[in-house]
């Protein structure tokens, strides 16, 4: 069934594909842009492109071409278990792997793994993320709690909810920190000036907390322990990138590229939680990756 919508004065200036996305929330911004591409959306009765800039007035008509449904999919990979009981499992996950299907990504996995090393997962998080409670960026390693049913998904759910899990990250950033510890409470929000970065720069956004502890300084470069009170995307990152010390290797922030590494250094090093198996404190630490040891020992 066709969408008609109406802009208004407050859309003059801006992107078809933004406003629409704006106005169709339920849609993610790939599939409006794959339906102005199809010629599936109409201003005044013509197509027109994803970045026609809008007057205000115009006759908006878009005819959604469903996709059907995605389901993760097993899959042979290596996975390692850093812990397990009846309720959570702890993985390592690697540097490089996406934790779960999407923005084209349908292959290669955590959620792949998963489903083929475990015969059953929680369901509460969608047919796409079975199992799947939080999540680590791509290029961050270490280690992330995964529900093994829809029970044990809630408990762990309400935990990080609440701020009761304990997350404890290792960073390398750019340039030698003064202090020896220090706070970051800064809102995140979407960036609007580039869609796929967050920033603190805004006085509008999600609360985010951020602590970190200065381990190691080195020539041109800090090693520190962060730990978060909450869990927003990318927080790490900008929150540390707010300071003047971007994370060593993340140039969507500023960092600068690590030699031999194709990859930015922060690794999810531990995390304490409450087992919905036996309802004691779990902590499960993850190994720092060898190839971020031996980056460590070229900087002494």
């Amino acid at each position: 069934m066709a969408i008609e919508l109406t802009t208004l004065a407050e859309h003059t200036g801006k992107r078809l594909d933004q406003v629409l996305k704006q106005q169709l929330p339920e849609f993610s911004r790939a599939q409006i842009q794959e339906w102005i591409r199809q010629s599936r959306v109409l201003v005044n009765g013509v197509p027109a492109k994803a970045s026609y800039l809008l007057r205000g007035g115009e006759r908006v008509q878009v005819e959604p071409a469903l996709r059907p449904p995605l389901k993760a999919q097993p899959e042979d990979l290596p996975l390692e278990i850093l812990y397990e009981d009846t309720a959570v499992i702890a993985v390592n996950k690697p540097a490089g792997m996406v934790v779960h299907a999407g923005a084209g990504v349908r292959s290669g996995t955590l959620v792949n793994a998963l489903l083929h090393r475990f015969e059953q997962l929680s369901s509460a998080g969608g047919e796409l993320r079975p199992g799947i409670v939080h999540r680590l960026d791509k290029d961050t390693s270490g280690v992330l709690l995964v529900a093994r049913n829809d029970a044990a998904h809630h408990h762990l759910a309400a935990q990080f909810s609440s701020r009761q899990v304990e997350k404890i990250y290792l960073a390398l950033v750019d340039g030698v920190m003064r202090g020896d510890q220090g706070r970051v409470d800064k809102p995140i929000a979407r960036d609007p000036k580039n869609r796929i970065r967050m920033t603190a720069r805004l006085r509008t956004g999600r609360a985010a907390q951020t602590e970190y502890r200065v381990l190691r300084r080195f020539s041109r470069h800090t090693l520190v322990e962060v730990s978060l009170g909450t869990g927003r995307t990318h927080q790490i990152r900008v929150h540390l990138a707010s300071l003047g010390h971007p994370v060593a290797g993340d140039r969507l922030y500023g960092g600068r590229p690590l030699a031999g590494l194709n990859r930015f250094f922060l690794h999810a090093h531990r995390i304490r939680f409450v087992s919905p198996a036996h309802h004691r404190v779990v902590c499960v630490e993850a190994p720092l990756p060898r190839e971020l040891e031996q980056l460590l020992e070229t900087l002494l």
